[in-house]
């Protein structure tokens, strides 16, 4: 980690600890803010005491985040154009981490302040859209160019839908539930709430069972947590790291002779698919014409090359903008409607296996982003708990909904992790539980609802502003 400094004046330095400390701090407010959900419903039924429940889930996050992979990690990367990250001097890339951490916190910790379940993952990616916006005004450039339009659409979408989609998975869980154990003999408990069970049957805690499901299904909630929204924080710590020092980042110099060459087989691979198409059309199709001129290009810049220290800093940068330009066209190419499986499953897994060497972290920067998620979920719990526990329903939580709420949540946020997919924790599951509390009839609180709903609604367009406020006196500061 050290030798990132090797080079550098003591301002600089002083500049990319405090840079990467901001992030950390990010990422420890996302532990409360966040991860405060997976535990709520484990306290609010008595399957596990509060302290305990919190010590697991920080466990349970370090691991999604070891473990998680990187395809989120670098869909916050990419949201930013590959060209504003790539050209911005050092002192621009200082001012545009700050602005977009700071925007981010500001709003993360105001709406902890205030017991709002609030998404981080908003925030953040409203701050990278301020940043980006303020930059084309700034410079005069287009507003159209200045964000990475196909894949922020693609996150906007997850993020406005996930809720719902939460929602009415776990009313329809509660549903089930409802159909087929509200009878039986031995799992009718299932529908009780914790002051039910104590008061029918003198026990505070739970059936072993329900308890037993409770505590796996917010283990699966702490985990695709950690497993989503820490690998957010890896990519800022990437996107700081290839913003400021670029020289020892935009490629992954650790990389081995094999590594480098499946980057070379996979571009001979992809020439001969373009190559093939390109004579099969009768009009040469020209995302195929761009792809064909990038590969070569690239294909020369890595001849006889078999350790990334022996490129200059100037084609290193060349080498991440030809292979992320590729990926971009084989994005384009699997988007369109003529394209068979076979030939859409060898551009996916072609496009992974050539930015293998570009998209990746060093295991120091996934291990404290994993302790920072996970320290975090242990201090600031419980005012995100007390929301989530007591003001969303009327009525006290029954296991069955704690259940619902709590597998829903798990499922979607472990797929959106898999399919690198950044989601709101916060928003998957206080909708799940308002869906429980709905089809179950308890009813809901409607002030707590309208409050969560003005958080969502608010949080995109106060971190764009803020971010790109802060970004515009960043940027006549130094």
């Amino acid at each position: 980690m050290l030798y990132l400094f090797s080079y550098s004046d003591l301002n600089h330095s002083l500049l990319v600890f405090l840079a990467l400390f901001f992030v950390l701090f990010y990422e420890a407010i996302n532990g409360f803010h966040d991860t405060a959900n997976a535990v709520s419903t484990l306290i609010y039924t008595r399957a596990m005491s509060a302290h305990i429940a919190v010590i697991m889930s920080g466990v349970f996050n370090f691991l999604g985040v070891l473990l998680g992979g990187l395809t989120v990690a670098y869909a916050i990367v990419h949201l930013l154009p590959n060209d504003l990250l790539l050209n911005a001097s050092s002192k621009n890339a200082l001012a545009m981490v700050f602005s977009m951490l700071l925007a981010a916190i500001i709003w993360n910790l105001s709406t902890w302040y205030f017991c709002l379940p609030a998404s981080s993952s908003h925030s953040l990616i409203g701050a990278i859209i301020g940043i980006g916006l303020t930059n084309a005004i700034v410079t005069d450039s287009s507003l159209v160019d200045a964000l990475n339009l196909s894949k922020m659409t693609s996150i906007f979408l997850s993020l406005v839908f996930s809720p719902v989609i939460g929602l009415i998975i776990a009313g329809g869980l509660i549903f089930l539930l409802r159909y087929y154990l509200n009878d039986n003999k031995i799992f009718y408990r299932i529908h009780m709430t914790p002051v039910e069970r104590e008061k029918i049957d003198g026990r505070k805690t739970p059936p072993f069972l329900i308890r037993i499901a409770l505590i796996l299904s917010s283990i699966g909630v702490s985990y695709a947590h950690g497993a989503n929204d820490g690998q957010k924080g890896i990519g800022l710590i990437m996107l700081v790291l290839i913003g400021i020092v670029p020289s020892s980042f935009l490629v992954n110099l650790n990389a081995n002779k094999y590594e480098i060459n499946h980057t070379k087989n996979t571009l001979n691979n992809l020439e001969k698919y373009y190559s093939k198409n390109k004579i099969n059309n009768s009009v040469i199709n020209y995302k195929h014409y761009e792809a064909l001129k990038n590969i070569k290009k690239t294909k020369l810049l890595l001849k006889n090359i078999y350790n990334y220290n022996s490129l200059s800093i100037k084609k290193r940068f060349q080498l991440r903008h030809f292979l992320l330009c590729i990926s971009d066209l084989i994005d384009k190419t699997v988007d369109s409607s003529n394209i068979n499986f076979k030939d859409k499953h060898f551009l996916i897994h072609s496009k992974k296996t050539m930015l293998q060497t570009i998209e990746y972290a060093p295991m120091w920067i996934i291990l404290i982003v994993a302790l920072s998620l996970s320290i975090g979920t242990m201090i600031g719990w419980r005012r995100i708990v007390v929301t989530i526990g007591e003001k969303i329903g009327k009525k006290r939580m029954t296991y069955a909904q704690a259940m619902s709420a709590q597998i829903t949540a798990s499922f979607s946020i472990g797929i959106a992790s898999y399919t690198g997919i950044p989601v709101s924790t916060t928003h998957i599951l206080s909708s799940s539980v308002a869906g429980t509390m709905l089809i179950d009839g308890d009813g809901i609180q409607i002030k707590t609802i309208k409050n969560i709903a003005l958080a969502w609604i608010l949080t995109l367009p106060v971190s764009i502003l803020l971010s790109g406020f802060l970004y515009w006196i960043a940027l006549f500061l130094i």
